[in-house]
């Protein structure tokens, strides 16, 4: 099986905006979107990979299927409950980038505290939290 076996999910109030931010931003690449026929406005299922990982993501919106596991977004919920790890070559020049494609970064470039690596922290425009660094934890154990 190519890839991680562990895939993180998410919902936005604004997927296909949260696709753009996410390629723009992060340098993920759209996999697959499956939207409503009636409403292109709705993700019913997206897939973005970057290197061997990926995400996936739809719209928050009313439904039976939704409302059975509580989907929220973090602006919704008034906090974060998760952050997303991703493994980056330099994060500093990929902080530099995401901050000018409209990231807002939380916590600046900085070597880890205990452990190897640099790593920041940022916010997508719905306010997940994202966490980029150079730490491999599959390269470290290997």
């Amino acid at each position: 099986m190519p890839g991680s076996p562990v895939i993180p999910c998410l919902r936005y109030a604004d997927a296909p905006a949260a696709i753009s931010f996410l390629y723009d931003a992060f340098g993920f690449e759209l996999r697959a979107c499956y939207e409503d026929e009636d409403n292109p406005r709705i993700v019913h299922h997206a897939e973005l990979v970057r290197g061997e990982g990926m995400i996936m993501l739809g719209s928050a919106r009313d439904g039976e299927g939704e409302s059975l596991y509580s989907w929220t977004t973090p602006r919704d919920l008034g906090g974060v409950t998760a952050t997303i790890y991703v493994v980056v070559e330099d994060a500093d020049a990929h902080c530099l980038h995401a901050r000018n494609e409209g990231a807002i970064v939380v916590a600046e470039p900085h070597d880890n505290e205990g452990y190897p690596g640099r790593g920041y922290e940022a916010l997508d425009p719905e306010g997940n939290v994202w966490s980029f660094g150079t730490y491999d934890p599959w390269a470290q154990h290997a």
